[in-house]
């Protein structure tokens, strides 16, 4: 899952980059409003963190230039005013969730989830595909029970197709939203990442669709054949 942070304080926002980067999330940080609203006007982005006191621009001015541009991703609004004033514009701006300042960081990572959650139609912390479990809390994958154990980048593909099971996913979303704006990106690896998963978990639990890119499918919401 890609990650905007638009945050001026480089402390806070180096630290929110690393912590989310350890919990798996690709981010790009951005430390003005002018910035950050080129980011998340031209880049796709599963999420944005998005604190109110910004420089250039500031965060509700931001945050309504994203929506009047159709930009739907879900917003989570930080800010060191906590009167419920700034709450209640904050949401009337577009935000989906808000934060105080100060706040314990896990706190913030279990709100995250749950906006991508119910961005992707998904209620439960646990996501599941026939036999394949994927809890998003601890990051833990097991196949009938048993723990599986991913590297970072192919537990990035699962997630991001667990979390639009049903779809079909192009190879160039999933480049978008595994990869950070800075990382090296190549199409290939895609492939050479699904190989992987497939044969750890099994050749049929990501579908090639020819010109189109990959779907991950519940063989239980499959239509039996008469």
């Amino acid at each position: 899952m890609r990650i905007l942070i638009v945050e001026d304080e480089p402390t806070l926002g180096l630290q929110l980059k690393t912590t989310l980067e350890q919990n798996g999330y690709a981010i790009d940080l951005s430390t003005d409003g002018e910035d950050g609203h080129f980011l998340g006007s031209t880049e796709d982005y599963d999420a944005v963190i998005l604190d109110l006191g910004l420089p250039e621009i500031d965060g509700l001015t931001v945050l309504g230039m994203w929506r009047k541009e159709g930009r739907k991703f879900p917003v989570l609004v930080l800010t060191a005013r906590d009167s419920w004033s700034d709450k209640v514009a904050g949401l009337d701006a577009g935000a989906d969730d808000y934060l105080a300042k100060p706040f314990q960081t896990e706190e913030l990572i279990a709100r995250l989830r749950a906006l991508i959650r119910r961005a992707s139609g998904n209620t439960s912390s646990e996501l599941t595909a026939g036999d394949v479990r994927l809890d998003t809390r601890s990051g833990r994958v097991t196949l009938k029970g048993e723990p599986v154990k991913l590297t970072a980048q192919e537990y990035k593909l699962l997630s991001y197709l667990m979390h639009h099971k049903g779809k079909v996913v192009s190879r160039t979303e999933l480049i978008e939203h595994i990869y950070d704006q800075d990382f090296d990106r190549d199409s290939n690896t895609i492939e050479v990442f699904v190989t992987r998963i497939r044969k750890k978990l099994g050749a049929e639990v990501i579908t090639t669709i020819r010109g189109l890119g990959y779907s991950l499918d519940d063989p239980a919401e499959q239509p039996r054949a008469s």
